[in-house]
């Protein structure tokens, strides 16, 4: 068994299995297996597979060939790891920014993998980042920029967690966590002193330049050397450049650069995947009665990244849509046209959920301008204007905020019209937490939703049994405490216009009821 072998990238350090064409990384080998499992050299000037579908029908192939052996003789060594690169130690109460690698990742996980972190130390991009993967089957980097200024000196847990959900409903979900410790160290520690403690709490350290860089090291008399230096295990380069090995020409080359891996740690879901009756990750609750005076649609999301913004017939940008509420109802153009079509997003991270400003117009928090990319946290009774600029175009206020969903209410004029039921998918509620919630009277009538197994259930309070909630073959009509005795549930979270949120490969169709049944 040995690393990956590709001269073309001499830093991926992968164990390959005897006969493996390919590293998990998609890199290939000198030596590569023919269709009868023999190992063959491969071809002077042989092109690597370019595309992650020929990757994986090579390793299909080398499965079927040697895959039973591999896995029986080393069982381990697809186990997924997190790469952490770039740290520098030394620039305590700076600003730094450390690169994050997926590795040994399977194959059946989504292509987007959802991280959240929490951390003592100050990060400035927020707590919620996605990896996505390439067609190469490799996985884009993610840069996680913190600051230690005014954190007192030691080590410091990062708390990380990574969520694969597909978003085909039913399909399984996966988690994996990890906890790097980031050392803070004193102003005038030493390099030598930070490494010793660094390697104390440590394993698969590596001290290197970035990517094989050149340190310059000025020689006695004036003379230069272009040195390419590697210390390897945390370990100090000494160099003596004197013929005389015990003189004063010993160098220390300490490299500032720390890199590390994190083994991933598959963990188990509260409740496993199954099959929903009704799979949907939007959905809405529409009264029968259409001259209700309570909401007439509660319109449910189940998304990891909520995009809120205008209404548009063809194609939109988002998955909540807003439109202006004037005195004759709605109004799909003129003030509307001042929303940004993805104006806003709301998601939840490790600290709860929180709203980030990725509008053209702005909004106001409470009457304030949050700034612009700048994640906010929600909290009960917030008001939220779109937009800016102009005032009463949509206002939003936080109803219910509990530790899986957020509740939404218009003030505005469309108050009758509609509210928002945001969830985190594959997420069910605690009962204690959920009477411990932050409700308002507004939304105290709702009942407790959430979602799970790809498709929305509700949790009755006083029993604490769960009701999937389902249409059946037809329009379902059911009784739901808060929203009357007759309550129509359909998958579509914009029924009155046959607006659904689009799946992967899907065109997303806005028309109106009227041209869709013609």
């Amino acid at each position: 068994m040995n690393r990956c072998r590709n001269p073309e990238h001499p830093h991926c350090t992968v164990w390959v299995m005897p006969g493996d064409a390919v590293c998990e990384h998609g890199h290939a080998q000198p030596e590569a297996v023919s269709a009868e499992g023999e190992r063959v050299p491969a071809a002077a000037g042989a092109p690597l597979p370019t595309s992650y579908e020929a990757v994986k029908a090579v390793r299909t192939r080398r499965d079927t060939v040697i895959g039973p052996l591999a896995a029986t003789l080393q069982p381990g060594l697809q186990r997924p790891q997190l790469h952490i690169s770039g740290f520098d130690p030394r620039a305590a109460g700076g600003r730094q920014a450390i690169r994050l690698e997926l590795r040994g990742m399977p194959m059946d996980c989504a292509s987007e993998v959802r991280m959240l972190v929490r951390s003592s130390l100050k990060l400035s991009g927020g707590a919620s980042y996605v990896f996505q993967r390439t067609t190469r089957g490799e996985w884009r980097p993610l840069f996680l920029e913190f600051s230690s200024r005014g954190v007192e000196h030691g080590q410091h847990r990062i708390e990380i967690e990574l969520h694969s959900r597909h978003p085909a409903a039913g399909s399984n979900a996966r988690t994996w966590i990890c906890s790097p410790v980031i050392l803070v160290p004193r102003h005038d520690a030493g390099l030598a002193e930070i490494h010793q403690t660094f390697l104390a709490t440590h394993k698969n350290v590596r001290v290197t330049a970035d990517d094989a860089g050149i340190a310059r090291v000025h020689a006695p008399g004036g003379g230069r050397i272009d040195i390419d230096v590697s210390a390897r295990n945390g370990s100090i380069a000494h160099l003596n450049l004197d013929h005389d090995s015990g003189g004063s020409g010993k160098i220390d080359l300490g490299m500032s650069t720390i890199a590390w891996d994190e083994d991933l740690i598959e963990i188990d879901l509260p409740h496993a995947a199954g099959e929903h009756p009704c799979p949907a990750s939007s959905a809405c609750l529409v009264h029968a009665e259409a001259d209700s005076a309570t909401q007439r649609h509660v319109r449910l999301f189940a998304l990891d990244e909520c995009v809120l913004g205008r209404f548009e017939a063809i194609e939109p940008d988002a998955d909540l849509l807003l439109a202006h509420h004037g005195e004759a109802g709605e109004e799909r153009g003129g003030l509307t046209r001042r929303l940004s079509g993805r104006h806003a997003v709301i998601r939840r991270g490790r600290a709860g959920f929180e709203i980030e400003d990725v509008s053209r117009y702005g909004l106001l928090l409470d009457g304030v301008w949050p700034g612009k990319h700048l994640p906010v946290p929600l909290r009960a009774g917030m008001r939220i204007e779109f937009t800016a600029s102009i005032k009463g175009i949509v206002t939003l206020e936080v109803t219910a905020l509990l530790p899986h969903a957020v509740v939404l209410h218009r003030l505005d004029a469309g108050a009758r019209a509609e509210c928002f039921y945001l969830m985190a998918p594959d997420c069910a509620p605690n009962g204690r937490d959920v009477a411990r919630a932050n409700i308002m009277p507004r939304a105290a009538a709702l009942p407790v939703l959430f979602h799970r197994d790809g498709g929305f259930w509700q949790l009755d309070r006083a029993s604490g049994q769960e009701q999937p909630l389902t249409s059946g073959a037809g329009p379902a009509r059911m009784a739901l405490p808060g929203l009357g005795a007759s309550v129509r549930f359909t998958p579509d979270a914009y029924p009155e216009t046959r607006v659904s949120r689009r799946r992967p490969g899907e065109r997303r169709s806005h028309l109106p009821a009227a041209l869709l049944d013609a």
